[in-house]
C-alpha cells in the first residue's frame, strides 16, 4: 500500500527541486528578549544548508540514528526547524518540550535547547543560542554542552544519512502522544501562512504540511501591535 504523505526528509527535497531560492519561512521577533526587532528569512536552500550542518552534527557527535530519540526544548523558531528537519533527516524521533511535560523515551540520546539552566542539568546537551548572528553563547556555557553557535558551523553543508527510517517509526512525541513518519506531514493549501505565536508543535506541524504544498511560513513571535502587523501581514503577502 502507499504512503499518504512525503517524510519530513522529502519535503526538504521537494523544495529544493521546486525553487530553491524562493523564502520557505520569514520570522519576526516580538518577544521582550534581546532577539526582539529581528527579521529572518530562509530560502529552501538555506534551509538545507542548516539542516545538513546539524543532521552532520547529530550523526558524528552523538551516534542519533533512526534507533535513538532527541528532545528539542525549543520555542518556535527558525532555529527549531532546521532541528527537527535534521533530526528526521537521519532518522531519528523529536520529543518536543521540557522533561517535566514529556517523559523521556528510553532511547533518548541527547537534549538541545536554549534555557542555560535546563543545559545545566542535563548530559548530554546542545545549547542553542536563538539569535541570528550568534557566533558564541551570549553566557557561560554548562561543562558539558556543545555551544551551538560556535561549532555547527563547522559542519559539512551535504549530508548523508546512516538509514532511512521505517515509515511506521515514531517521528514525534509530544505529550498527547506520538506520530508516525507517514502520518506527519499532510500537505496544506500552499501560498504564504501565518502564524502568530504558535506553539512548537504548531509551528512544525504546519510548517510541514505548508511545505508540502510547495508554499512558506512567516512566523509571528510574541505579539505586534494590530496595525504593524496587519503592515507586515500586506508586506508579506500572506494568503492564508
Amino acid at each position: 500500500m502507499s504512503r499518504a504523505a512525503l517524510l519530513p526528509a522529502e519535503v526538504l527535497t521537494a523544495m529544493l527541486h521546486a525553487d530553491p531560492a524562493a523564502p520557505r519561512i520569514t520570522c519576526y521577533d516580538d518577544t521582550d528578549s534581546p532577539t526582539r526587532g529581528e527579521r529572518v528569512e530562509l530560502s529552501g536552500k538555506v534551509l538545507a544548508n542548516w539542516v545538513a550542518k546539524a543532521a552532520n552534527l547529530l550523526q558524528d557527535e552523538f551516534d542519533v540514528s533512526t534507533s535513538t530519540s532527541v528532545r528539542l526544548a525549543l520555542p518556535a523558531h527558525w532555529r527549531t526547524a532546521y532541528w527537527a528537519l535534521a533530526c528526521w533527516t537521519v532518522g531519528a524521533t523529536v520529543v518536543l518540550g521540557h522533561p517535566d511535560d514529556v517523559v523521556d523515551p528510553d532511547d533518548l540520546v541527547l537534549t538541545v535547547t536554549d534555557d542555560p539552566a535546563l543545559a545545566a542539568d542535563t548530559d548530554p546537551v546542545i545549547l542553542v543560542t536563538l539569535a541570528a548572528l550568534a557566533r558564541r553563547a551570549p553566557g557561560p556555557v554548562p561543562a558539558g554542552a556543545l555551544d551551538e553557535a560556535a561549532d555547527l558551523a563547522t559542519f559539512p553543508d551535504a549530508v548523508s544519512a546512516w538509514d532511512t527510517p521505517d515509515p511506521s517509526a515514531p517521528a514525534l512525541i509530544t505529550a498527547p502522544g506520538s506520530t508516525a513518519y507517514d502520518h506527519l506531514v499532510r500537505p496544506h493549501t500552499g501560498g504564504r501562512v501565518h502564524l502568530l505565536d504558535p506553539g512548537p508543535e504548531q509551528f512544525l506541524r504546519t510548517a510541514l504540511d505548508v511545505w508540502a504544498a510547495a508554499g512558506s511560513v512567516v512566523l509571528t513571535r510574541g505579539r505586534a501591535t494590530p496595525d504593524a502587523l496587519a503592515d507586515r501581514l500586506r508586506a508579506e503577502h500572506v494568503t492564508g
